[in-house]
């Protein structure tokens, strides 16, 4: 039997793979692995870059690429019989992991390959690999004795598992609740889109018998209830269901089931915690810093902190605000939890004039994408569009479209994948994912190498098209969700633009993590600028161009509850920080206990004893953002900065491409070739200043 995930030739074969072929490929690439690193190992030959590290960089590449594909579908496709194949799987790819990377045969050839003669000879980017590989394998434990690597190694595949549990749940209990309003009344203020959409879901809901809406707690349904409903309770209903999910709270049809996070969290914390102390650190942020630009645990948290008190002012502002115009137009003497997001759109109508319904109905998704595309057509002089061999690409969803990226003689730079829309068994939230990496590979049957062209996947978990009036309209974004999509394109982009031909600093790879979001944020900023939104916004009706005085009061709007938002994320990045430094997860301190401490003197909104957010914290519990999520604010600091070098080219001139090419070739085209900071310095010919970001978010004197 032909194996689809066994062909690494053409792009992945999605509408060939099935569960059955998973395990069989797994087998067969794990055979594989480990027969050339016995190989590599047992040579007496001194190690050299074309014999001893690029057999193993092509024949682990071939494993990460098809355990890629099954991770992808497991996110994008969840099933029960994928997710138990899935996890049966997961162990044994960790324990290979594992395994290299405590290997003392291969340790002590890196290093001799480190210390040899030959070592100067060697591209920058081959001699930032061989030092990022010394470093990994101290932090994947080849220095430990034999009976501490395997209580590691037992660590890595327990972390793995929890890791796989938490984001499972967090989809179940996503999936699992809905409510069902059979009385439009109880609807008032929610938009027709909206509506409409819920009503087509309990349409096509075989055990919903009578007519009604449907509302879950995916994103492009819930957040509009939150924001629009002026039915309080229902507000109310929906805010316990999403704010306990995967808690002992939650809120599900079936009482029987649980699928509590909780004591999860509490396992994944204990194994930090000893894997850092086998690693001889005093805790696990210290660990988690080793690869980032930041160098200790106290310097995130004096950066938060300073962030924090020049945000406060903001937030108290933003509060009392949101109190008294609840209090006077709304005649809502307390604010709770579930009213702010009600209140503050009424509040933005009255003091804006607009709504974000009204900015919607111009970000059709077509006009979206051919605006952003635009914008990157003109800053790096290259070309976007449908695949030509599109309709022969296979794909997991029949929503999903792919794309080239061409430069201006024509060649493929790069393709992704792009799958815009919410629906069940699609993990929440906003990502890019590489499916391939660019590196040079030899073509033996040519006779020379060749560039592998990088593609990648853009998922976002935006609303669908929905048939009103018997017609189908496309979907429309909200301007937060064009956000995201610019975020998102953002990390795409240095995946897809890298000019580094070796895997291991291409695109994405080898960056510091705190510096990753860089490019993404970045792109973030375009989306406040009326040469790039005048081309990307048309009415879904008229087809009328975005009024430049609706944008006029969305710019106006732009730093609307800023001071809220920001100490939002701190408070989330500061809980995270001190979980992995001095939260001691064996003693009498609750981790909600710990979340309070820290929300009372930092936030100044506290959400109600009732709120489960650990439960749901899925970026430091199930992704890679483990003592790492200050990353968002740490990189917005150096895309801020960036974006300033943009802006000195003066009021309508942002847009350009001298300025676009530099960026592309000092930032994008490095990857991980070089330390953040000298790309940025490369770049901005300084180091970065906070300046810039306090002024994106409104907080200058």
């Amino acid at each position: 039997m032909k194996n689809p995930l066994l062909d690494f030739s053409t792009l992945p074969h999605y509408e060939e793979i099935r569960n059955e072929h998973i395990a069989p490929a797994i087998d067969e690439l794990l055979r594989d692995c480990r027969a050339v690193m016995n190989a590599v190992k047992n040579t007496s030959e001194v190690p050299n870059w074309q014999d001893f590290v690029q057999p193993m960089v092509d024949v682990n590449e071939r494993l990460s690429r098809a355990w890629g594909q099954v991770t992808h579908l497991n996110a994008v496709m969840n099933n029960p019989e994928l997710r138990e194949i899935y996890n049966a799987n997961l162990p044994r790819v960790t324990q290979y992991y594992a395994e290299l990377s405590q290997d003392p045969v291969l340790f002590e050839k890196f290093k001799q390959l480190r210390t040899d003669s030959a070592f100067n000879n060697l591209s920058q980017a081959r001699r930032k690999i061989v030092e990022n590989q010394l470093r990994d394998f101290r932090l994947g434990g080849a220095e430990l004795s034999p009976e501490d690597k395997a209580r590691f190694m037992q660590i890595q595949e327990e972390l793995s598992a929890l890791s796989a549990k938490f984001s499972d749940n967090l989809l179940d209990a996503t999936n699992a609740f809905f409510l069902l309003i059979e009385n439009r009344s109880e609807l008032a203020g929610i938009p027709e889109d909206i509506l409409q959409a819920a009503s087509e879901a309990a349409a096509k809901d075989t055990l919903i018998t009578v007519p009604s809406w449907k509302f879950t707690l995916h994103a492009p349904s819930y957040l509009p209830v939150m924001q629009y409903a002026d039915n309080r309770s229902l507000r109310e209903q929906m805010y316990r269901a999403y704010t306990t999910r995967a808690s002992e709270l939650e809120v599900s049809p079936d009482q029987t089931v649980k699928r509590d996070n909780m004591p999860l969290i509490e396992q994944i914390l204990r194994l930090r915690q000893e894997e850092a102390k086998l690693l001889g650190y005093d805790c696990y942020a210290q660990v988690s810093l080793a690869p980032k630009m930041a160098e200790t645990p106290q310097q995130v948290l004096d950066f938060l902190n300073e962030l924090a008190a020049k945000a406060r002012p903001y937030a108290e502002r933003d509060l009392v605000e949101l109190r008294q115009f609840a209090a006077d137009k709304l005649k809502l003497t307390q604010l709770e939890a579930w009213d702010i997001a009600y209140v503050s759109e009424k509040l933005r109508i009255e003091r804006y004039a607009f709504s974000d319904q009204e900015v919607k109905q111009y970000f059709p998704e077509n006009k979206v994408l051919s605006g952003m595309f635009g914008l990157v057509e003109t800053l790096y002089g290259i070309h976007i569009s449908e695949a030509e061999q599109a309709r022969n690409v296979q794909r997991w969803h029949q929503d999903v479209r792919f794309f080239d990226i061409t430069d201006g003689e024509g060649d493929v730079l790069g393709q992704f994948y792009l799958d815009l829309y919410a629906r069940p068994g699609k993990r929440g939230g906003a990502w890019m994912d590489d499916a391939v990496t660019r590196r040079r590979i030899e073509v033996p049957e040519i006779g020379r190498s060749e560039i592998q062209v990088p593609v990648a996947y853009l998922t976002c978990n935006f609303s669908a098209p929905v048939t009103i009036n018997g017609h189908l309209r496309p979907a429309l974004f909200t301007h937060d969700e064009v956000i995201t999509l610019f975020h998102e394109f953002g990390h795409g982009l240095h995946h897809l633009l890298t000019q580094m031909d070796e895997l291991g600093v291409s695109g994405i790879n080898g960056v510091e993590w705190d510096a990753v979001e860089l490019p993404s944020q970045f792109m973030e900023n375009f989306c406040w600028e009326w040469e790039v939104l005048r081309d990307m916004a048309a009415h879904v009706e008229t087809g009328d161009s975005l009024p430049r005085t609706l944008f006029d009061k969305m710019l106006a709007a732009k730093n609307f509850q800023s001071g809220l938002q920001t100490l939002r994320q701190i408070e989330f990045a500061l809980f995270d920080m001190h979980l992995h430094t001095d939260f001691d997860p064996l003693g009498s301190e609750t981790v909600l206990q710990r979340l309070d401490k820290i929300r009372q003197q930092v936030a100044v909104i506290i959400p109600p004893a009732f709120h489960r957010f650990p439960s749901s914290f899925g970026h430091i519990f199930a992704g890679g953002y483990a003592a790492g999520y200050y990353s968002y604010k740490w990189a917005e600091v150096l895309s801020a900065d960036a974006y300033s070098l943009f802006e000195e080219n003066g009021v309508g001139q942002v847009v350009n491409a001298k300025t676009g090419e530099r960026f592309w070739h000092e930032i994008l085209a490095v990857g991980g070739s070089r330390p953040a900071l000298e790309s940025f310095v490369a770049f901005r010919g300084r180091e970065p200043k906070i300046d810039a970001l306090l002024r994106h978010h409104g907080m200058v004197v």
